[in-house]
């Protein structure tokens, strides 16, 4: 509950209806942009779409 509240700043009650995974997927995500954690697996486009197409 404080991580959505206080954290993400989410309602109280939005809080209380996502899913746990997808609340802990969002906190992961906050810490990133923070810089309080690093991606486990950095992906560019590049690696995805290959150059010449």
């Amino acid at each position: 509950m404080y991580i959505g509240v206080t954290q993400l700043r989410k309602p109280e009650e939005e809080v209380l209806l996502t899913p746990l995974g997808e609340l802990m997927d969002q906190w992961e995500l906050h810490k990133q942009f923070l810089g309080i954690a690093k991606p486990k697996r950095e992906i560019f486009i590049e690696d995805i779409i290959p150059e010449g197409i």
